[in-house]
């Protein structure tokens, strides 16, 4: 839109009389204040008043924000959240659709130890969530879904992170809707707090630290200590369109990374995994 002054046509305004009264003490004024501001008479001296609105003091100029370039096949999405400054930002296409599979027992754990809060958990209880975590076992997984009230713990997941990409698939944890933004909401969620509360966040982070087997692949694979990072990574090929859908979730102390892909079944799964970690290697190098 183009904004253009008002010429003035139209309407006439006649000139105030004494004109030259009223300049003379805008000069006056003028003199007063410049006289005020130079007390003291030396050169350098502090100034008593000074005229004029106050400044606010510079921002910090923000990091550059992450460049990935990544040739690939199918579909990819990838978000990145400054644990900083809470700044997201990502590909293109960060609140596209895709789903969680087994990422999302991240958040079934959480859930679970938000809601035990004080409470005391059984051995056997805390063997499931080691398992589920760290070997990614589905049978602990459904276990522990049916716990948190299946479809209503994916509704919580929504309010209690604030999601607005995500949505449940049923009653099944596996076809969780959610986008690469809100990968990252899952995963500040996980490291602030707000998903296990107080007392059970740092054993959950721990857990994911530990994360072995098949399921240890992807972002912090591009780090040089990958152990420090927290990660819960999900795989599937599914039946239904013969892609692989992978997602990856990896949260440290200064960021968290999320990335989504779907690609063609003959490609194999390390072709996923190996996307997730190109991702890593040159999106967190900005933050």
């Amino acid at each position: 839109m183009v904004s253009h002054k008002p010429n003035g046509r139209g309407k006439h305004r006649a000139k105030p009389r004494g004109g030259w009264l009223a300049t003379a003490y805008v000069t006056a004024a003028l003199t007063t204040v410049a006289l005020l501001a130079t007390v003291g008479g030396s050169e350098g001296a502090m100034p008593l008043w000074v005229a004029g609105e106050k400044r606010a003091a510079p921002r910090p100029t923000p990091a550059p924000l992450p460049s990935v370039h990544i040739d690939h096949d199918g579909f990819l999405s990838w978000a990145l959240l400054d644990r900083n400054t809470g700044r997201i930002s990502g590909s293109a296409n960060l609140a596209a659709h895709s789903d969680t599979m087994s990422m999302i027992k991240s958040w079934i754990a959480a859930d679970y130890l938000r809601m035990a809060a004080d409470g005391e958990i059984g051995e056997a209880r805390l063997r499931q969530l080691r398992t589920m975590i760290r070997d990614s076992d589905n049978a602990a997984a459904q276990a522990l879904f049916e716990a948190v009230g299946r479809r209503a713990s994916i509704e919580r997941l929504i309010t209690t992170c604030g999601l607005t990409d995500s949505s449940p698939y049923r009653d099944w944890w596996s076809n969780t809707t959610i986008s690469a933004r809100d990968t990252v909401r899952l995963g500040a969620c996980i490291a602030d707090g707000r998903a296990a509360g107080p007392r059970w966040t740092g054993w959950l982070l721990d857990e994911m630290r530990q994360v072995r087997g098949v399921g240890d692949f992807g972002v912090r694979l591009a780090l040089p200590d990958p152990g420090r990072v927290a990660i819960k990574n999900g795989w599937l090929l599914r039946e239904e369109d013969r892609l692989w859908h992978i997602s990856c979730l990896a949260i440290t102390e200064e960021w968290v990374l999320g990335v989504l892909v779907r690609y063609p079944g003959a490609l194999g799964f390390d072709y996923g995994a190996t996307l997730c970690e190109k991702v890593g290697r040159q999106a967190v190098t900005a933050v």
